[in-house]
């Protein structure tokens, strides 16, 4: 197993924030997408990272507090079940020890060639945990 999660820090910016004052909730959606490409691109064997691509098919967001400009940002995430084509995937993203925000994800895993479904192989499981 290689990287059963993974994390990345940053610092919240002025075009992050929305007309509230705090970060937009599409900022989140980004950053949520974000950590899980660092992630697979960190994680992924070379064959991996040239055979498959990856498409979003769902986000669920529990949005629990407001981040705002210059907050450090941790996010973290991590493969939960892997079913087929797909691979559910969560997120947490923090600011020191107060959470921000909770999201579940389904990944679709495509094949680089086709664009069509492509059923996740056991290396894939092993090397993401």
């Amino acid at each position: 197993m290689i990287a059963t999660d993974f994390e990345h820090t940053f610092i919240v910016k002025p075009d992050d924030i929305d007309h509230q004052g705090h970060v937009s909730n599409v900022r989140y959606v980004q950053w949520i997408q974000d950590v899980a490409v660092a992630h697979w691109n960190h994680a992924a064997s070379p064959e991996q990272l040239a055979n498959l691509k990856w498409v979003v098919l769902r986000h669920e967001i529990d949005y629990l507090r407001p981040a705002l400009h210059g907050y450090e940002i941790t996010a973290r995430t991590w493969v939960g079940a892997l079913s087929g084509p797909r691979c559910e995937r969560y997120t947490e993203i923090k600011h020191g020890a107060d959470m921000l925000l909770k999201a579940r994800s389904v990944w679709c895993a495509l094949d680089a060639k086709t664009s069509r479904p492509r059923r996740v192989a056991e290396q894939l499981r092993e090397r993401f945990g």
